[in-house]
């Protein structure tokens, strides 16, 4: 046993060796394979990211607004608080939204000029039968929500949520374009309505409503090809509203000084008649053309194409000329 006892300097000996032994570093990953992946980001065909990132936050910020009046809206209506808080705006594909609702729904189909297509509003019925309750004097219970279609009364009640949440829509979207929105129709199940491709790219505009121990979604569907054509107009800088002042007396004159000279195009129209063409082809010097107008009647001076005076004609310094008498009121 004591043979097999290290004495001190072996103890020693054998710590020395560890500390001057070498460790090989880890075997580093071919080039090419292990940092390159990182640079990657997956990309989805099937739902491509056709509005820009900017368009996007302009759509985030118009529609933050629209929660916040057509809340304050709605709680005037029902005569209760009513919280409405915007929950997402993203894009994805018109299947996907459509297979993400639930059936029997409300389902509204917006016509918006000057807009291409339609928009649709979904409103689930977890929160529009406490709304519906409320609006007939009731408490708004959750519990007293049942799955089935809205009754021809009930749709006729839903029309004033409706009517209040285009006519706050529009006043959001007045700074981008003048909207003129009306309910089309309502249906029940959403897969039996089709108003773009499934694989068409659509805005889906989320919103969160709390009515007391009610909650439900509202959803807003924007085709992309319906703004496709006023996408350059979804940015900041061109519709947000600017504070507007008075021009002043200095800046007023400094238009007119500036609009003074500019070029403008003055016609006078002498008489007006139908010749042949034959006739026109056979016009030459000199020709007299016959007219039905009365040599008393005056004259008509357009600029720019629009008529704007009357006036005579005659001869000033030997050369033909016009008298204006008055404009044309």
């Amino acid at each position: 046993m004591a043979e097999d006892v290290l004495s001190q300097a072996e103890v020693e000996s054998l710590l020395g060796s560890l500390d001057k032994r070498e460790i090989k570093p880890a075997s580093s990953p071919p080039p090419g394979r292990g940092r390159s992946r990182e640079k990657i980001s997956p990309y989805d065909f099937k739902r491509p990211e056709r509005v820009g990132k900017e368009q996007m936050r302009s759509l985030q910020t118009m529609h933050e607004a629209l929660g916040r009046n057509f809340g304050a809206s709605l709680s005037a209506l029902l005569r209760t608080i009513v919280e409405v808080k915007l929950t997402s705006v993203d894009q994805l594909t018109y299947s996907e939204f459509v297979f993400s609702l639930e059936n029997p729904t409300c389902f509204n189909l917006i016509n918006a000029a000057p807009l291409e297509g339609q928009l649709i509003l979904d409103i689930n019925l977890s929160l529009l039968f406490p709304v519906i309750d409320r609006l007939l004097g009731g408490t708004s219970d959750p519990a007293s929500v049942v799955r089935r279609p809205l009754t021809e009364i009930e749709l006729r009640l839903v029309s004033r949520i409706t009517d209040l949440f285009c006519h706050e829509l529009k006043a959001a979207w007045e700074n981008v374009l003048e909207l003129t929105l009306s309910i089309d129709r309502v249906e029940s199940n959403p897969q039996l309505v089709q108003i773009v491709p499934p694989n068409e790219v659509v805005v889906l505009v989320s919103f969160e409503i709390l009515l007391g121990d009610a909650r439900g979604m509202m959803n807003l569907c924007i085709p992309f090809n319906s703004i496709e054509r006023i996408s350059t107009r979804l940015s900041a800088n061109s519709w947000i509203s600017y504070g507007k002042r008075l021009a002043s007396k200095e800046t007023a004159q400094q238009i007119s000084n500036q609009l003074g000279e500019a070029l403008v195009e003055v016609v006078v129209d002498l008489a007006d008649t139908n010749i042949s063409t034959a006739d026109l082809i056979s016009l030459r010097v000199g020709d007299i053309i016959a007219t039905e107008k009365d040599v008393a009647l005056p004259l008509v001076v357009s600029v720019e194409g629009s008529p704007k005076f009357h006036a005579r004609p005659g001869v000033f310094k030997g050369r033909k000329a016009i008298q204006v008498t008055g404009p044309i009121s």
